[in-house]
């Protein structure tokens, strides 16, 4: 039998105790690994999510909220804007691009999103079949969209009020699938867009002239039945309530609105001084994708680096709990080693031989830690759609396991180390008289 097989010999012989072992680095290597996954995939899908966007507008309210709603589609929105606040930011000589957005609606939970193509064009959208959108009541599927839903080129469906999908349908004004985007790893897979004045006009208002696009609105007044229409629409108070500010028209005075603005700067001095222009503004607010998502990110890190300390700490104990059991394994087989010894081992096989226990326990732990880690980081994303929505996903390995696995190892040799200096000390004839 060779060294190794005899190591994996003595811990079968300790089973309960090797799998005590083993458990315990489990649940701290997994504990490190979901947290891995976690904090670099939510940064990463943060930061390409907002690229390109410098500051959003919307209704009063948290500006977290508006990020959150308007960028990463993850929350209801602060309520609406008059669309003359589109006109007003686009004849800034220092805005770039304004985006409009109108939300409110969805189909079997994909929110439908009424924009402009330069939305698309923002997160890099390429049509993988169809053709964009170019009249009210036409949409075009992002990539997850079209694959969960199984939505083809030419299919027409109904919208549904509100942002879970269980609102009541406009069957009155179905959508038809114009075009079908190529995945862009963003936001934009899970949304249905089309134009801002099929939104309009699923709420019974009607678009300005130019379909699709909001340039140039000076808003528009609703006779008595568009309000009605509208009205029909609404749900009691408590149902659904958060989605009641997501119209995008006013039920009241019947002028047009958009939920949100997103904006591009020009020049960086769009930065110093339409911020506070706009939240001067007693109907509007402005926030910043990069200050809100760093505010929340620091937020998280505190809990995140909370759970890290505790997981650490549990490698740590298990470390130690390895320790102790190769420890006092060793005093129970001091005679095998002295009769190993008599044998012809040497001493630095030997103590190689309770190295490689230790190495052993580490890397089952360690593997199996990430494992699990995959495996929680999976079910989570499919128990929960607010995650899988942020773009968790267990597929992915970060460089950073690599680390912790070979971590856990080396604790393992760290752990088996003094237990193996003792060979090294054995009186062989003594140990063996003891024996006996």
């Amino acid at each position: 039998m060779t060294l190794a097989g005899l190591s994996l010999a003595y811990l079968k012989d300790r089973a309960l105790n090797t799998a005590l072992n083993i458990l315990l680095l489990t649940l701290s290597v997994a504990t490190l690994v979901i947290l891995v996954l976690f904090s670099s995939q939510l940064a990463e899908r943060f930061e390409r999510d907002a690229q390109g966007i410098d500051l959003v507008v919307g209704a009063k309210g948290s500006p977290l909220q508006l990020i959150l709603s308007s960028i990463y589609q993850v929350d209801v929105p602060t309520g609406n804007i008059p669309l003359a606040t589109v006109d007003l930011l686009r004849a800034d000589p220092t805005v770039a691009e304004v985006i409009p957005l109108a939300l409110g609606d969805s189909f079997r939970g994909y929110r439908i999103v009424g924009t402009e193509p330069a939305y698309v064009e923002n997160f890099g959208g390429v049509l993988a079949q169809g053709q964009m959108f170019a009249a009210d009541y036409q949409a075009v599927i992002g990539a997850q969209v079209a694959r969960e839903t199984g939505a083809g080129l030419g299919q027409k469906f109904v919208g549904s009020h509100g942002l879970s999908g269980d609102g009541h349908d406009h069957e009155e004004t179905p959508f038809e699938v114009v075009g079908i985007l190529a995945p862009t790893g963003t936001v934009l897979d899970r949304l249905i867009v089309t134009p801002v004045g099929s939104i309009w006009a699923a709420h019974g208002f009607e678009a300005p002239p130019a379909e699709g696009s909001t340039d140039d609105h000076d808003g528009h007044d609703h006779d008595g039945d568009g309000q009605q229409d509208h009205a029909a629409h609404d749900h009691e108070p408590d149902d659904h309530a958060p989605v009641e500010t997501e119209h995008t028209a006013h039920a009241g005075g019947g002028d047009l609105e958009v939920t949100a603005l997103l904006i591009k700067y020009r020049s960086s001095m769009a930065a110093v001084r339409l911020p506070n222009f706009i939240n001067k503004q007693t109907e509007l607010q402005a926030a910043a994708p990069a200050v809100e998502m760093t505010r929340l990110l620091s937020l998280l890190g505190v809990g995140i680096d909370a759970v890290r300390a505790f997981a650490i700490l549990l490698m740590a104990t298990s470390g130690l709990s390895i320790f102790v059991a190769l420890y006092s394994a060793l005093r129970q087989r001091e005679g095998d080693m002295a009769m190993l010894r008599v044998m012809g081992a040497r001493p630095g096989a030997i103590f190689g031989h309770i190295i490689l226990e230790g190495v052993l326990l580490a890397a089952a732990g360690a593997l199996l830690g990430v494992a699990v880690g995959h495996a929680v980081v999976a079910a989570s994303a499919a128990s929960f759609p607010q995650l899988r929505d942020m773009g968790l996903t267990a597929a992915r390995f970060e460089p950073a396991e690599l680390m912790i696995v070979m971590a856990a190892i080396g604790m393992g040799a760290l752990a088996a180390l003094i237990p193996a200096l003792k060979v090294f000390r054995v009186d062989i004839a003594k140990t063996l008289a003891d024996t006996r």
